[in-house]
């Protein structure tokens, strides 16, 4: 409950990162071509250990998600037409694609909102936002929610998991959503699955819940029999 109040109130980065098991990094460098709209997907590009991998985009955020796209787009347009709009291309892609850093599809999902002077190759620049943002604006939301337990970014992310693990999807399916390389690295998250008792209901708890259907079956039998059917004598 306490994961879904913070991100209701915050269903942009933050619901990436709880709804799509992303990463803080992982989330702030996507690139535009990496959201897929139409397949409800993000493609994660080198996470950690340099791995892609895919991952579901959230039906409840892929509506702001693209009305925050929009207002990328003309913040993108309103660089190119001042002579900047170029982003980083990694592996040096922008020496076999010189233009490719002004496209569109290369831009960061969430630019930052300034154009500092890139110390890897002295071109002015907007970078993606930095995590430390992400970080301030989490301790507001945990504040803003009233939460007295301690939680970090990386909060949602262990939440994702565990949430999937709950609704009964198979450990290898949440291992491949998370990009872990190791399945016991997934497995971490399954002892918060345990409630007591390895996880096993009492049976003093299943019939004190049954008492109260069994009380309405019994006096539902008995103005049946009351009223003189005769199909009540064998009940």
């Amino acid at each position: 409950m306490d994961t879904a109040v913070v991100f209701f109130s915050y269903t942009g980065r933050h619901g990436l990162l709880y709804g799509g098991g992303l990463r803080v990094l992982e989330a702030l460098r996507l690139r535009v071509k990496d959201v897929e709209f139409t397949r409800n997907e993000i493609i994660v590009r080198e996470g950690k250990g340099f791995k892609d991998r895919v991952t579901m985009l959230p039906r409840a955020v892929a509506d702001g998600l693209r009305t925050h796209l929009d207002a990328v787009r003309a913040l993108h347009v309103q660089d190119l037409a001042a002579g900047y709009g170029d982003v980083y291309l990694p592996h040096a892609l922008d020496r076999k694609y010189p233009n490719a850093g002004r496209e569109w599809g290369w831009q960061y999902v969430f630019p930052a909102a300034d154009r500092p002077v890139d110390p890897r190759s002295g071109v002015m620049r907007r970078h993606h936002v930095g995590d430390q943002a992400i970080q301030r604006a989490m301790r507001q939301a945990v504040r803003d929610a009233g939460i007295a337990k301690p939680a970090t970014p990386h909060s949602f992310r262990h939440s994702f998991a565990t949430h999937l693990l709950e609704s009964g999807y198979d450990i290898r399916t949440v291992q491949e959503l998370l990009g872990n390389s190791d399945v016991s690295t997934t497995m971490i998250y399954t002892h918060v699955l345990n409630r007591g008792g390895r996880g096993v209901a009492s049976p003093l708890d299943g019939l004190m819940r049954a008492q109260p259907a069994n009380a309405a079956v019994n006096a539902a039998l008995a103005a049946y029999r009351a009223a003189g059917h005769p199909q009540a004598a064998g009940l």
